[in-house]
């Protein structure tokens, strides 16, 4: 087949020899040592469509070989051929493969070192490893967790440490002062959310305490929600026993007339429509809201007993051109809520109010960054299938440390 062998002392040689011999587009079979030499097996390209010219193989493999005219140096990569030792040079996607199993090596390698030094902290520092399982049992994100507990200070015991957890926390969760953000500035506020958070007993129980303050001429209610049965009556019973009328919209034209007519009052609330995080619907309805004009503020409903990556989720999606704040709801029915303080603190988001059961308006109450801290170091993780072993922090903290270095979680949070 016209196959020829090239030896020589090293592979810069033979390469050489082979094109002078074959020319710069010859294919190169195999390469291998032989008794300390070198020896190339390679057959010109013009052999090779001679003895399969329609073979499809043949013009596959003609392909995939690597054009040795651009080789400058003998230093490239092999890689052994199974049951022999017979190496071939690889082209482009070999090396990318290569370059990918570098990369997961490296990254291999960094999570086990962070393991074994998370084992060392948990022996050395066990005051530190007893700080750290209270923030996780809270349901505060691994990777903050890791963050703030390599900046405890140093000495601490148990309960100093996590007082001052608790410090930092209440210094970095932003909140409203008193009701007077609402009810004494007035203005146009919507509550927007997914299905299920409570966006409409949330808007009657703002609306009870807006008719408490100006009495019901003051304020109006506007819903967008029609998609759920009943939701439209659902508000429209609560603006009957409130002595307010409810007004329907259907679009940004309709909301804008709306608005419009309604500009004298005092107070105008907004119950939307709920949307899932992940429906393009939600860009729909936060562009409508932001094009109606009259300063609509968009106030995002959290639901406490969704876990921090849902939570996470709900509030890219809404955030929009921003968010004037949040309100947390069905924190009753929740197991822990660290997950929304950590989302709260990520991403710089204002708490307005804490929403506690069904009753109007009872149950809706201004944030207490001290109270809602003390209630998440409270509502522990204690069933056993969801809380964190000694010997399972190590594997947690060394992911966590990774997404830190992606998220730069430093920047988030303030010390001072």
């Amino acid at each position: 087949m016209n196959v020829r062998k090239f030896t020589a002392n090293t592979s810069r040689e033979a390469l050489r020899m082979l094109r002078e011999a074959l020319g710069a587009d010859a294919v190169i079979l195999s390469n291998r040592n032989v008794n300390g030499k070198v020896e190339i097996m390679a057959m010109a390209d013009e052999t090779i469509h001679s003895i399969a010219p329609e073979s499809h193989t043949a013009s596959a493999y003609a392909s995939e070989s690597p054009d040795i005219s651009g080789f400058q140096s003998e230093q490239r990569l092999f890689t052994p051929r199974q049951g022999g030792h017979e190496q071939i040079f690889p082209g482009s996607s070999e090396l990318q493969d290569m370059m990918s199993e570098i990369r997961s090596m490296r990254s291999m390698l960094e999570s086990q070192l962070a393991e074994l030094s998370w084992t060392a902290i948990q022996k050395r520092e066990p005051v530190k490893a007893g700080v750290l399982k209270e923030m996780l049992a809270a349901g505060l994100s691994a990777s903050l967790s890791r963050f703030m507990m390599t900046k405890l200070p140093e000495g601490e015991t148990l309960e100093s440490g996590i007082e001052w957890i608790k410090a930092v926390l209440a210094r970095n969760l932003s909140t409203i002062d008193n009701e007077n953000e609402i009810l004494e500035k007035g203005g146009v506020y919507a509550l927007v959310g997914p299905t299920g958070v409570g966006k409409t007993t949330t808007t009657a129980k703002l609306a009870a305490r807006c008719v408490m303050r100006h009495g019901p001429s003051q304020l109006a209610l506007i819903t967008t929600d029609g998609y759920r049965i009943g939701g439209y009556e659902q508000l429209r019973i609560y603006g009957k026993i409130l002595g307010v009328m409810v007004h329907a919209v259907k679009d940004e034209s309709d909301l804008r007339i709306a608005l419009s007519e309604l500009k004298n009052k005092h107070t105008v609330l907004i119950d939307t429509v709920g949307v899932s995080q992940r429906d393009k619907m939600v860009t729909e309805q936060v562009a409508m809201l932001s094009g109606a004009e009259h300063g609509v503020k968009r106030l995002l409903c959290l639901n406490a007993t969704s876990t921090g990556e849902t939570l996470s989720e709900v509030v890219r999606a809404y955030q929009g051109n921003g968010l004037a704040g949040c309100i947390l709801t069905k924190l009753d029915e929740a197991a822990t809520i660290g997950g929304a303080l950590d989302i709260s603190i990520r991403q710089k988001l204002n708490l307005y109010y804490v929403a506690s059961g069904q009753r109007v308006p009872e149950d809706l109450h201004v944030v207490n960054k001290q109270y809602l801290i003390d209630r998440a170091f409270k509502l522990k993780r204690e069933t056993a299938p969801f809380r964190y072993l000694d010997e399972e922090l190590p594997l947690l903290m060394a992911g966590a440390s990774a997404v830190s270095r992606k998220n730069q979680t430093s920047r988030e949070v303030s010390f001072g």
